[in-house]
């Protein structure tokens, strides 16, 4: 297709000049009909002769008729319209290989749905993994702030239904979509993604990625930096860096951070009482785990939000947590969201909740969360036209599937 292949113009040309003066018997360090003009090109050099008698023609030129009128001349002019030829379907393969490239350029992508990662272990009780990596991808390639990255609540309406991906792109209303598979057989892992252009129902990138669960957050990060650069987003140095950041963790704690992701997704307290517990596990399996820090500042948050704790002790656990996940990774963009909640809902510190909900975008500018929080925080500081604004920043939530 032409969207994905790539013609050397230039390479093909000079296999078609080689054939060609090997077909002439000519060299290309003393050429009799072929040149090489030096960072110009070739050149014809070959004497051409002109109509009418042959006794016109110049007596200098006289040697290059004989030539010509000679058995060899059969075999130029073979050569010559076996030259024409190639060069034609060079120049043809590479005009549409150009317009190929240049279709696909200008169909920029600027957003983009990761849809359900489809689990390959055949055992349910492992859909919290896939689940786990479908949300890491989702907030990696969240951190590229020229891409549109459709929130995990959207998109997960779509697990397990089956539907023409043209028209799941046009109900999440996005330029493409990534979808693909987990395996994981003990402590290794198997990513294949692929990313799809949504009106042409075009396959644009596919690869698989293979590792060690230790090193699954790299795996997550090739997987977004493949990504992104295939759909021809720029790049700030800041989301470089971002996807750049592959930190080995203990797979203990990968496995239990997981699972506290997956049953906070879910209803009721008993699976919130799960998410707090994993979270937990997952702190004691690696202390330096910011993720897991960042999960058990949320759950506290919505503890004491809605009054299961009491606020004093769930809003003071959950900043405790917070300032951890930020002291051990600044560029945690949900440890610096729940900061601001704390301070917006809690301490009543106007100044530091806004700086937290903007370096929280800043980092991240598809967290629904920091979006819609920050605006319910401009609304109370009495700035209806800016809450506004920020709403309609925030990631759209499309209607149900």
């Amino acid at each position: 297709m032409a969207g994905n292949t790539f013609v050397d113009f230039d390479e093909g040309l000079n296999t078609a000049i080689k054939k060609l003066r090997y077909a002439l018997g000519d060299s290309p360090d003393n050429p009799t009909f072929v040149a090489t003009i030096t960072r110009r090109g070739y050149r014809f050099i070959a004497p051409v002769k002109a109509s009418g008698n042959a006794s016109s023609i110049a007596p200098s030129h006289a040697a290059a008729v004989a030539e010509l009128t000679s058995p060899k001349a059969s075999r130029w002019k073979l050569a010559t319209a076996v030259l024409g030829i190639v060069l034609a379907i060079a120049l043809a393969t590479s005009l549409i290989s150009r317009i190929g490239w240049w279709n696909r350029s200008t169909s920029t992508i600027h957003s983009i749905a990761v849809l359900p990662l489809e689990s390959l272990s055949g055992d349910a009780s492992q859909d919290y993994f896939a689940d786990g990596m479908t949300d890491e991808l989702i907030a990696d390639l969240g951190q590229v702030n020229a891409l549109r990255v459709i929130s995990r609540t959207s998109v997960m309406q779509y697990k397990n239904v089956h539907k023409p991906l043209p028209q799941i792109a046009r109900e999440l209303k996005v330029d493409a979509v990534v979808e693909g598979t987990v395996l994981r057989s003990g402590d290794r892992v198997r990513i294949t993604a692929q990313l799809i252009q949504a009106s042409s129902d075009r396959h644009l990138w596919a690869h698989t990625y293979e590792g060690d669960l230790r090193d699954v957050l790299g795996l997550q990060n090739e997987v977004a930096q493949a990504v992104a650069t295939e759909v021809r987003v720029r790049l700030t140095s800041e989301d470089r860096q971002q996807l750049s950041r592959s930190p080995s963790v203990n797979p203990k704690a990968v496995d239990a951070y997981l699972k506290a992701r997956y049953f906070h997704a879910q209803d009721g307290i008993e699976a919130l009482n799960k998410s707090l517990q994993y979270s937990e596990e997952a702190i004691k399996e690696d202390p330096t785990y910011a993720a897991a820090y960042a999960e058990l500042s949320r759950i506290y948050i919505w503890l004491g939000h809605t009054l299961l704790l009491p606020p004093h002790e769930a809003f003071s656990k959950a900043k405790a947590a917070a300032l951890k996940a930020v002291e051990v990774d600044q560029t945690l963009a949900e440890a610096h969201a729940d900061l601001a909640d704390v301070h917006f809902l809690y301490d009543w510190d106007w100044f530091e909740a806004e700086k937290e909900f903007q370096r929280a975008i800043q980092l991240s500018p598809s967290t629904v969360s920091a979006h819609s929080n920050y605006s319910a925080f401009l609304l109370a500081m009495g700035r209806p036209n800016e809450a506004m604004r920020e709403a309609k920043l925030s990631p759209w939530r499309p209607t149900h599937p």
